[in-house]
C-alpha cells in the first residue's frame, strides 16, 4: 500500500488523515528560490512556519511526519537545529544539484534524523549513483515539476516516459531505499489522470506518492475520506493486473504523456 504523504499545517486535517491511516504528513518550510524557479505557473509555495513542526507532530498517533526544509544556504545548520529539536521522522532536503550538497546536509544532520533526498535538479539526477550510498539516506523521492524544468522539457511526467523515472526506482532499490515521485491528483482529473499515475507508480514499486491540491479541494460533492477510499480501491485493482495489461498501461501512459508534451511544445 503506497503511503500518501499529505502536506499540511493543520491540526485538524492532520489528525483526519492520521485517523484514516496510511499516511505521512509534511510540514514545508522550503521559501529560498522557489517564487523565483516557478514564477508565472501555478505552483503552490507554502507559508508553514517552522512552529508548525511540533504542532502536527502532536496530534499523530500513527503517521510519520517529515519536514522540508529550505537548499542548502548559510542557515542551513541553524535551521536544521530547529526542526531537529521538534523531532520530525525524516527531514528533505530540496534542490540538491551534486553529490557534495547531499554528503553536506548530511553532514550537518549528523544523524538525528532519516532523509529524504527531493531528486529534482539535473545534476542530482546526474550524479545519482555518486550519492545514493550518503549516510543517513532512506528515501530517494522525485519531484517531477521542478526535473523537468532543469530538463528543459514541457510537461512535467516527460521524465516518467522516457525512462528516467524508472532509472531512479531502480537505483533506489538496489541499494534498499525507499521510492516516490511526483503528485496524485483524483483518479479521473488533470492532464494525465490520476489513475494512470497510480498505475505507475504500482509499476515501478513506489512507495509514496503526495496528494495535489486538486485531490482534496474543497466542493460541495466530494469527501476527502472518500476520494482516499476510491484511490485505495483503484489501487488494490491495479495491483492485480497481470505482467501483460502492466506493459499494455506503460505503453499507452507513455504515449499519453507524449501526446500532451507534444501539445504544450
Amino acid at each position: 500500500m503506497l503511503e500518501l504523504i499529505q502536506i499540511t499545517n493543520d491540526p485538524a486535517f492532520a489528525r483526519r488523515c492520521d485517523a484514516i491511516g496510511g499516511f505521512r504528513l509534511f510540514v514545508d518550510l522550503e521559501r529560498l528560490g522557489k517564487a523565483e524557479r516557478q514564477a508565472g505557473r501555478n505552483t503552490f509555495i507554502s507559508e508553514h512556519q517552522p512552529d508548525d513542526v511540533a504542532r502536527i507532530w502532536s496530534v499523530l498517533q500513527r503517521s510519520r511526519l517529515m519536514v522540508r526544509v529550505n537548499p542548502l544556504h548559510p542557515g542551513t545548520a541553524a535551521e536544521l537545529d530547529a526542526v531537529l529539536a521538534q523531532r520530525p521522522d525524516l527531514v528533505m532536503l530540496p534542490m540538491a544539484q551534486s553529490a557534495r550538497d547531499v554528503a553536506e546536509f548530511s553532514r550537518q544532520v549528523d544523524g538525528r534524523a532519516p532523509i529524504v533526498v527531493l531528486l529534482e535538479t539535473a545534476g542530482a539526477l546526474a550524479s545519482l549513483d555518486e550519492w545514493l550510498g550518503t549516510p543517513g539516506l532512506a528515501e530517494v523521492y522525485v519531484g517531477l515539476n521542478d526535473l523537468h524544468l532543469s530538463l528543459g522539457l514541457k510537461f512535467m511526467f516527460e521524465p516518467l516516459a522516457s525512462g528516467q523515472v524508472e532509472r531512479v526506482a531502480r537505483a533506489a532499490r538496489s541499494r534498499g531505499l525507499a521510492f516516490g515521485f511526483g503528485g496524485i491528483a483524483r483518479l479521473d482529473e488533470g492532464l494525465l489522470p490520476g489513475r494512470d499515475v497510480l498505475a505507475e507508480h504500482l509499476r515501478l514499486g513506489s512507495g509514496a506518492v503526495i496528494l495535489s491540491r486538486t485531490f482534496h479541494r474543497p466542493d460541495s460533492d466530494a469527501v476527502f475520506e472518500d476520494e482516499v477510499a476510491a484511490l485505495r480501491q483503484a489501487e488494490r485493482q491495479l495491483a492485480a493486473r497481470s505482467g501483460v495489461q502492466v506493459e499494455d498501461d506503460r505503453k499507452r501512459i507513455a504515449a499519453r504523456i507524449a501526446q500532451i508534451a507534444g501539445r504544450q511544445a
